[in-house]
């Protein structure tokens, strides 16, 4: 069975990714609770130490995460599939990002809602303004060069947390890197479209060379 490690984003838990894994049910998951760790920098040394070569998938903070283990050194990861990545370089304040993660909220399914807000709480809301300040002041664009292998950028059509032009520089970046636009999606294009997520994973992870 093939595996595939699911990275999450800001101070939720891997819970969100239930869509997607049910849609997946041929692969292994794994699905690290990095949260304890604060900094980008400790949340991509703990994936470090579960990653094993597998495949791995992020969404918004896990692709700055899987970024950071990159830069780490060559063929620590694998190739890498970045789902809504953070955080733009044109808007990294704390007014435009919130202003844009509530206007998120508004097109995301109500049971994305409910997990973030109660796995927020979990997480203790000072940790995560923590994390998010680490978020805010690290620049994915310049460690994307960094993985070597292909590189597959999946943006939802509405997603304003990880606007057009931001997924095409990131995709561009990357060495071997390819972007793709789910319709009808917004920034967890894993929870509310997880059969055309699906069907993209699997077709990027069956290709050779």
């Amino acid at each position: 069975m093939k595996r595939l490690v699911l990275v999450h984003g800001l101070g939720v838990s891997g819970r969100y990714f239930d869509p997607l894994v049910r849609e997946l049910a041929e692969f292994e998951i794994l699905r690290p609770d990095l949260r304890r760790h604060v900094t980008v920098e400790d949340q991509a040394r703990a994936l470090g130490e579960v990653i094993d070569g597998a495949p791995v998938l992020g969404n918004s903070l896990g692709c700055q995460v899987i970024a950071e283990l990159a830069s780490h050194g060559p063929g620590i990861v694998g190739r890498a599939i970045f789902v809504g990545p953070t955080v733009d370089r044109r808007h990294r304040s704390w007014l435009d990002q919130a202003g844009r993660l509530l206007l998120d909220s508004t097109r995301e399914r109500p049971s994305l809602t409910a997990i973030v807000v109660s796995d927020y709480l979990f997480a203790n809301p000072l940790r995560v303004a923590r994390t998010a300040r680490s978020a805010l002041h690290d620049a994915l664009e310049r460690k994307v060069p960094a993985l070597e292998e292909p590189l597959l950028v999946v943006r939802g059509e509405g997603d304003p947390l990880c606007p057009q032009d931001w997924a095409e520089e990131i995709a561009r970046r990357a060495p071997r890197g390819r972007l793709e636009v789910v319709p009808g999606a917004a920034h967890a294009v894993h929870h509310s479209h997880p059969q055309a997520l699906g069907k993209l994973v699997r077709s990027f992870l069956q290709e050779s060379g």
